[in-house]
Order: C-alpha cells, then structure tokens, then sequence
C-alpha cells in the first residue's frame, strides 16, 4: 500500500485532464478502474461531495453538473452508489437522482446504509427505526438549554438519526466543544453514538457506518475495484474500508473533497480535488476518458 503523503500533488494524467494520485496505491486503484471499468464501483458520499456544504441543509443540492456527469459516467461502471448519512429518499430528492437516463442503476445508501434506494425500482428499502432515536430527540432542547447551547444551536430530523448542527451559532466551533460530552453521554444512555461532522454533533445506532455499507455493496456486486470520494469524519470508515480492500487484493481509490474545516481525509487521500466542483471534474474526466 503506498503512503499517503502530499496527497495534494495532482498532476494530470497522460493524455486528458484526468488527475494522478499522489499514492503508489492510488494509482493502482485508478490504472484498475480505466483497465477494467465494468467491474468498478464509483462510491460517494453526498454533502460536501457532490452537494456544496451550506448552513441549511434542506437547503443542500448536488452541483449542478453532478447529474449529467454521473449520468455520462454511469453506464461504463459496474455500478454508481451514494453513501450518505442522510436518510436515503432525502439525498434521492435533493440529488435529483430519480428518473434520470444513464442513472437506470444507481443506488443511494441511506442512513449509513440502513436503507437502501434502488433507482430500478425508485423504492427505498429499510429497517424499524431504532428506538433509542426517539427517545434521545424527546430529551435534547433541555439538554441543549442546560448546556447553554445558545441561539443558533438546532436540531435536525434525520428519522434514523438526529443531529445537532452548530454552524450557525456565534462561535460555531466552542458551540460543537461544548455539546460534544453532554451529547455522547445522552448517547451512552439510550444506545446510540455520536459521529462528529462539519459543525454537527449527529446521534444514531451503531453497528452501522458508512465502511460497512460500502464493504458489503462492493463484495455483493462482485466490484473489482472502487473509487470512495468523502470530505468529512464520518468518510474515514469508508476510507478505512477501502484500505481493508486494498489489502486483499482489490484495488481502490480514496478521494477528498477538499474543504479548510476537515484536513484528515485530507491527509488520509490519494487524490485531494477542490470540494464538490473538483468532484465533478474529476468524474468528468473519467467519464471522457471512458467514453
């Protein structure tokens, strides 16, 4: 496995715009992917990804040339999937996933992949919500007063899951400090964990994450090889999935969505592309040199 140093180092590839990971294995994974493309999977998480971060995530929508890249994309892959922590027919309709020619196969992993959308069948699939969720939702707007949590602190409906955003707070980085113990805590007593992100605290089961969901996708489907692109915490388990591959004999490619508030992906990556618009130029280049 090659090292991952100076993972911001990305020249071209030979003949087109495609980027060279900085990594001996990276290169592997990405030599694996163009030799051999109907046996990849193209893995990626959602927000920060392939939707620009914003203070309201209702707000979040794929950049706008994600759908047509990945459409263009798509038809030459083993298979195309989202990895998300969001509930999976959320990323489907903020994503514009749903109906699109070329995406006929694309798969959406919801809540860590506890649920699972199907573009074939345009149905989500999942099991009984846990109900430690519930019951730490009923507990955390006193919580969040007694924590002194203050204006701008808000909770977030996830379903599966319920997450505590802090972005909008005053000092957004000593609010997320603050909630970190009383909300893992809250977390202990009722069964569930706390996955940190980008200025969210976010409470769901375990037994899930996102490298289980991605380990178990690429042996079901047979993948042999995978590209994971993620920006935040919560991407390091597939990141870590992608080197348990790697080691096995399956070739992989870790990409970071580069941003200023999370530089361990960063420092973990084979290939650092600038936030969800080098995303996207990245899956464009692949897409021409594929086509």
């Amino acid at each position: 496995m090659g090292s991952h140093k100076d993972s911001t180092d990305v020249p071209s590839h030979p003949l087109d715009d495609l980027p060279t990971p900085a990594t001996e294995a990276g290169r592997e994974g990405l030599d694996a992917l163009l030799a051999d493309p109907g046996r990849a999977v193209v893995a990626l998480d959602f927000d920060g990804t392939l939707a620009p971060i914003v203070p309201d995530p209702d707000q979040a929508r794929a950049h706008p040339d994600a759908v047509p890249v990945l459409a263009a994309l798509a038809p030459g892959l083993a298979a195309v999937a989202v990895v998300t922590g969001r509930p999976a027919a959320t990323a489907v309709r903020y994503g514009g996933f749903a109906g699109v020619p070329g995406l006929e196969h694309l798969v959406v992993l919801g809540h860590y992949g506890a649920e699972r959308w199907d573009a074939a069948t345009g149905e989500v699939t999942a099991p009984a919500p846990d109900p430690g969720v519930a019951a730490a939702r009923a507990e955390l707007p006193d919580l969040l007063e007694k924590a002194g949590a203050g204006p701008g602190t808000w909770i977030e409906e996830k379903g599966r899951a319920v997450a505590v955003h802090t972005r909008r707070a005053a000092d957004p980085q000593a609010a997320f400090e603050a909630l970190r113990a009383p909300l893992s805590a809250l977390a202990a007593r009722h069964g569930l964990i706390v996955e940190p992100g980008r200025m969210v605290l976010e409470l769901r089961p375990p037994g899930m994450d996102k490298g289980v969901a991605l380990t178990e996708y690429v042996r079901a489907i047979g993948a042999g090889c995978v590209l994971y692109a993620g920006d935040d915490l919560g991407d390091l388990p597939a990141y870590a999935a992608v080197d348990e591959l790697r080691a096995v004999g399956t070739p992989g490619l870790l990409v970071c969505s580069g941003s200023d508030e999370v530089t361990r992906l960063r420092e973990r990556a084979d290939l650092v592309v600038d936030g969800p618009a080098g995303v996207v130029g990245l899956l464009r280049a692949l897409a021409a040199r594929l086509g």
